[in-house]
């Protein structure tokens, strides 16, 4: 098995930007999942005017030949630099509120060309968001959470 296919180095196929430790979080998630962490270089805006970021984008994309951007929020700050430099950047791709299950699914695509890859992860994540609610009156079973037992009734 090569480094490449162990996952024990790998490029960074894409940039993961996100406010406070969005970013590295999310990456440090699927370094511990997958192995496959490298895949991604981040960003964090704190403390970083627009201007700033923009920048900061725009190189981190020249120096690892990035096509991908995954941001936190859809009109957060990162977004917004990184639309500024898709303005003359058509090759670039930018994912707006990426989650773990998107980008677990596209350090997987390695096959795929990084747009493509991010496409079908972005598919993969809106999957993924579900809500479940509790059904009301029905007791839990099983030993994890209360009563043991004990109780119930006059």
């Amino acid at each position: 098995m090569s480094k490449r296919e162990s996952g024990s180095v790998r490029a960074a196929r894409a940039i993961v930007a996100g406010h406070g430790d969005f970013a590295v979080g999310l990456v440090s998630a699927v370094q511990q999942i997958t192995g496959r962490g490298g895949t991604f270089r981040t960003i964090s805006a704190r403390d970083l005017s627009g201007t700033d970021l923009e920048q900061l984008i725009r190189a981190t994309i020249e120096e690892i030949g990035a096509h991908v951007v995954f941001t936190d929020l859809q009109a957060g700050s990162c977004t917004i630099a990184a639309r500024r430099v898709l303005r003359d950047r058509h090759d670039v791709l930018l994912v707006g509120g990426a989650n773990l299950p998107m980008l677990l699914d596209f350090v997987f695509a390695d096959d795929l060309p990084p747009m493509e890859a991010a496409r079908h992860a972005l598919e993969r994540g809106r999957a993924a968001i579900t809500a479940v609610q509790g059904s009301p009156g029905k007791p839990s079973s099983g030993g994890g959470g209360g009563g043991g037992g004990a109780g119930g009734g006059t």
